[in-house]
């Protein structure tokens, strides 16, 4: 199936982490130019870069700041022409477990302008390349704590949550508008991105532990541990205007059919397979 994305350009946030470099693989492997994002992880982004080869263009932002975000998307455009797909995926989760009555305020400010506050900088400045060029779209990536919530980070929670319902849904209608339907194109869309426990390098240490395998795929129908190409795949299919034409404004969790309850006793799940 062809996914039309051959030579379209892909700005991709936060690209030099785990789950960034697989949709950066994904998509140049599709045939698209893609625009790394990094802002601390320069090594990392500028060996993906040389991995990917001369379409893959590293480029470095504080997204938390106006400034930096319109110098990353003025630079895109010089190298590459135009912006195609905007893939929202930076972000941090503070490693401490914290309950409400003990998150500091600049712990919630840092992990809400990391999250969503990053998110609105980049969506605003590609919007305006959107309206300008009549043509676009947008694919968000938040958690499944933003749909079931997290116990001791409901700072991150309640960040991806803005993504994954109030943003997205606003969105869908905005973006609409900006790239107009006509009769040989879709329209702007924009969509999420939910996943569950997936293997990155942050926790892949932690998902080498049976028990807390056990524990974390006890709430799925289907108790395995997500990879991110499930979520790059996903990020394909939605960024490509054929096969994703009449979708938009949609959350989608890739989670193995996660559930706030528990699905399996620990017992009945074996951790070598998940």
């Amino acid at each position: 199936m062809d996914s039309q994305l051959t030579g379209r350009v892909v700005v991709i946030t936060g690209a030099s982490g785990g789950l960034g470099s697989a949709l950066a693989r994904r998509f140049a492997a599709e045939g698209a130019r893609v625009a790394l994002h990094y802002c601390t992880g320069k090594d990392r982004a500028t060996k993906l870069a040389q991995e990917l080869g001369p379409d893959a263009f590293p480029v470095r932002a504080d997204l938390t700041q106006e400034a930096a975000v319109k110098r990353m998307f003025a630079a895109v455009a010089k190298r590459f022409g135009r912006v195609d797909t905007l893939v929202v995926n930076a972000g941090s989760w503070a490693s401490e477990s914290e309950t409400i009555a003990d998150i500091s305020l600049r712990r919630w400010r840092q992990t809400v302008d990391a999250v969503l506050t990053s998110a609105f900088l980049s969506l605003r400045e590609f919007s305006r390349l959107v309206r300008q060029q009549r043509r676009g779209n947008a694919i968000l990536i938040a958690s499944t704590a933003g749909v079931f919530g997290e116990a001791g980070h409901a700072d991150y929670a309640a960040a991806k949550a803005a993504l994954a319902y109030g943003l997205v849904r606003s969105l869908k209608n905005e973006f609409a508008r900006l790239a107009p339907h006509t009769a040989d194109y879709c329209g702007g869309r924009i969509n999420c991105i939910c996943p569950g426990w997936t293997v990155v390098p942050r926790n892949a240490a932690k998902l080498t532990d049976g028990a807390v395998v056990r524990k974390v795929t006890a709430t799925m129908a289907l108790p395995q541990i997500g990879r991110p190409d499930d979520m790059a795949h996903a990020a394909v299919f939605l960024a490509s205007d054929s096969l994703a034409r009449h979708i938009t404004g949609q959350t989608l969790v890739i989670a193995g059919g996660m559930e706030g309850r528990l699905l399996w006793q620990p017992e009945e799940i074996d951790p070598s397979l998940a």
